[in-house]
C-alpha cells in the first residue's frame, strides 16, 4: 500500500493509514508532504524500534510531483491512499489506473456551515469559531463557508467577528489560541486569497491582513468576510476548469466566509 499524506496533519494521518494497513497484514509505504517530512521519518524510527521487520513500514520524501508519481505509478502497490487537492487527487486516480491500483482518494473542499434563525447563536458562533481557526485554520474539515439565515446574519457576523480577539503567538506557549501558518507559499497563497475576495466585492468584518507587531513570522490575523457570493473564487475549492454558475445563495440565505488563518 502506498499513503500520500498532507502537511496539515503529517503524523495523525500516518498513523490512520498505517494501523489499517498492517491491520490487514499489508506492507506500506508512506509520502509525506515535501515540507513536513520530520514526523513521518521519526515515526518511522519508532516502528523499527518496536521491532518491526525491514520493509513492513516505509517511508520516502521528496516532491509529489517526482517521488509521489513514481510511487503510484509502480506495479508493486495495490492500493493508494491520498489526502490532498483535486487537482493532484485526479493525477493519482489517473496514475493508479495504469495498473489498476485501488484507490481511496480524500480531496479538498469548501465545507459549510449552515446557521438558522432558530439556532442557538452563541453555540454557533463557538462552533464556527473553534471549527475555522483551530490549527490556524488548516484543516480540510475546517467549515470555511458559512450560510446564515438572513434574519440572524448580522448579529451571527457581530459574535463572529471577535475572532479579532484571539491570541496570535508563539504555539508552544500555553497562552496562544492561533500560531503561525505553516511554510511561506501557504502564507503568501492566504493573503492573495483576500485580495481577491476584496476585489470580488467581499468586505472585511475582521481582520484582512498581518498582525502589524508581529510582521516578521508567517502570521495573518484571523479573517472573516462578508457578502461573498457562491461563485466567488474565496468560496470555492480550487479545481481545473472554470467553475459553472449553476447555483446561488437561496432567497433567506447570506453567505459570509471565515478563511483559513
Amino acid at each position: 500500500m502506498a499513503a500520500i499524506v498532507p502537511w496539515n496533519s503529517p503524523l495523525l494521518l500516518t498513523a490512520f493509514k498505517a494501523a489499517t494497513a498492517l491491520a490487514a497484514g499489508c506492507t506500506i509505504v508512506v509520502k509525506p508532504a515535501s515540507v513536513t517530512p520530520t514526523s513521518s521519518l521519526e515515526f518511522a524510527k519508532l516502528v523499527q524500534e518496536a521491532g518491526f521487520p525491514d520493509g513492513v513500514f516505509n517511508v520516502v520524501t521528496g516532491s509529489g510531483e517526482r517521488v509521489g508519481t513514481a510511487l503510484v505509478q509502480h506495479p508493486g502497490v495495490d492500493k493508494v491512499a491520498f489526502i490532498g487537492s483535486n487537482a493532484a487527487g485526479i493525477e493519482v486516480a489517473r496514475n493508479a489506473a495504469e495498473h489498476l491500483a485501488r484507490v481511496s482518494l480524500e480531496l479538498g473542499g469548501k465545507s459549510p456551515n449552515i446557521i438558522f434563525a432558530d439556532a442557538d447563536l452563541a453555540a454557533a458562533v463557538n462552533g464556527a469559531v473553534a471549527g475555522i481557526f483551530a490549527a490556524t485554520g488548516q484543516t480540510c474539515l475546517a467549515g470555511s463557508r458559512i450560510l446564515v439565515e438572513r434574519s440572524v446574519h448580522d448579529n451571527f457576523v457581530e459574535g463572529l467577528a471577535t475572532a479579532r480577539t484571539i491570541k496570535l503567538g508563539d504555539p508552544m506557549l500555553s497562552d496562544t489560541e492561533m500560531g503561525p501558518v505553516a511554510f511561506p507559499e501557504h502564507f503568501a497563497n492566504i493573503l492573495g486569497y483576500i485580495a481577491v475576495a476584496k476585489s470580488e466585492g467581499a468586505a472585511v468584518a475582521a481582520g484582512g491582513g498581518r498582525p502589524k507587531d508581529m510582521e516578521g513570522g508567517l502570521f495573518v490575523e484571523p479573517t472573516i468576510l462578508i457578502n461573498v457570493r457562491n461563485d466567488s473564487r474565496i468560496a470555492q475549492e480550487k479545481v481545473l476548469a472554470p467553475w459553472s454558475a449553476s447555483s446561488r445563495s437561496t432567497p433567506r440565505t447570506k453567505l459570509c466566509a471565515s478563511r483559513t488563518m
